[in-house]
């Protein structure tokens, strides 16, 4: 089959691989018909290389349709139309039981110290192959598949993978409540489509910064008050002014390590290519590398006694905190992995005709697989408008 590969820093190709075949009697072959790429695979191919290995598949935002099922599988069959989430949950353990699928018993790697295997994403998470593929290996497929009707275009339903659970959790960790107010830091995918869970759960206040004019437009159609600005100075007075000098009750850090703002971190970054990826393991296990911009200008941002949600993946293992200046402010801080089953009854009845979050329009570019490193290098430099990117096998 043919699928995306890494080779390297800034190095993504579409080769042909073995096609995957059933492992284990739960496991099921999905034929893969639309698959994202999401803002974490780009670290794929800058600051997270040393833990990548050529020839990797990558992609974590899958759906398609079910082409083989292993004998003990009792709840898909050939033909079945299923999305694929992003982290691998057994669905039964005692973590999945508290709704904590991204920390699943069973697929915890323990050796590592991280918490459950995510598709097409590092030694750390398992080295699992991704779903930017034809087909996909599922484990778990009585359990873990999301089954969805026939009927819509993938559009509809593809971002049950990863871009709606994460924004929506982003949302409810951040403690949104109707009438509410709340500011999102960056709006690429997860943090657009944050604004539009927030404004849709009743905030009466949905604020939004970024300096893309794409996505600034985008946000501005739907209703979001914008700033074309991220910088700390500028956001937190302009939320001040919107919010009678307190700051909103929640901010939402949507951005991550990709945060400007740090030329100490960017530097580090950036060095971390110069250096073998065997001792750039060990570096960024015991460092922090990150730029942490957006996540001080949540802390300045946020009002006192607010709360602090991060949905951007940071990947420090050091970075340092203002913890006085978190302390005085009384803030709440919550992240994590989107733990995708736990939201998926929430979410699944919105995907309706009605398309009250408006995800039929939600991709920017829909892509042929064999596209995908063009399509790769586009989303990273934010070209020709690119916000949402569906590669389609």
């Amino acid at each position: 089959m043919r699928a995306v590969t890494w080779h390297g820093r800034d190095d993504v190709r579409v080769d042909t691989v073995p096609d995957p075949e059933i492992k284990d009697p739960t496991d099921v072959i999905v034929q893969v018909t639309s698959s994202g790429i999401c803002g974490s695979d780009l670290h794929l191919i800058e600051v997270m290389a040393p833990f990548m290995t050529v020839g990797d598949v990558l992609g974590h935002e899958p759906m398609g349709v079910v082409r083989e099922v292993g004998p003990a599988v009792t709840e898909l069959k050939a033909g079945d139309r299923v999305v694929v989430p992003f982290n691998i949950s057994c669905g039964t353990c005692w973590m999945c039981g508290q709704g904590l699928q991204s920390q699943c018993e069973t697929t915890q790697n323990r050796e590592q110290g991280f918490g459950a295997s995510l598709f097409g994403y590092t030694k750390l998470y398992g080295q699992v192959p991704g779903g930017q593929a034809e087909y996909l290996r599922v484990p778990f497929g009585n359990t873990l598949p999301i089954k969805v009707p026939e009927g819509p275009a993938d559009d509809r339903f593809v971002y049950l993978s990863d871009v709606l659970p994460t924004a929506w959790q982003a949302v409810q960790y951040a403690g949104v409540v109707p009438g509410g107010s709340v500011l999102v830091l960056g709006l690429g995918p997860i943090g657009d489509m944050a604004t539009r869970i927030a404004k849709h759960l009743g905030a009466a206040q949905v604020l939004a910064a970024d300096v893309v004019p794409e996505r600034l437009d985008r946000a501005r159609a739907n209703g979001i008050d914008v700033l074309d600005s991220t910088d700390q100075a500028d956001v937190v007075a302009w939320v001040r002014d919107k919010t009678d000098g307190r700051g909103p009750d929640a901010v939402i850090d949507a951005v991550g390590m990709e945060a400007h703002g740090s030329p100490g971190a960017r530097f580090a970054q950036k060095a971390s290519a110069l250096v073998p990826d065997a001792i750039m393991e060990k570096v960024m296990t015991v460092a922090g590398t990150d730029r942490l911009a957006a996540l001080n200008t949540a802390i300045e941002a946020v009002r006192r006694g607010g709360t602090i949600s991060l949905s951007g993946v940071y990947g420090g293992a050091t970075d340092p905190l203002p913890l006085m200046r978190m302390f005085d402010k009384q803030v709440e801080l919550r992240m994590g992995q989107a733990n995708v089953w736990r939201w998926v009854p929430d979410i699944l009845p919105l995907l309706t005709d009605a398309d009250p979050l408006g995800v039929d329009d939600f991709a920017t570019h829909h892509v042929p697989l064999e596209q995908a490193p063009q399509a790769y290098e586009t989303f990273r430099q934010k070209q020709d408008g690119a916000v949402k990117v569906l590669l389609q096998p």
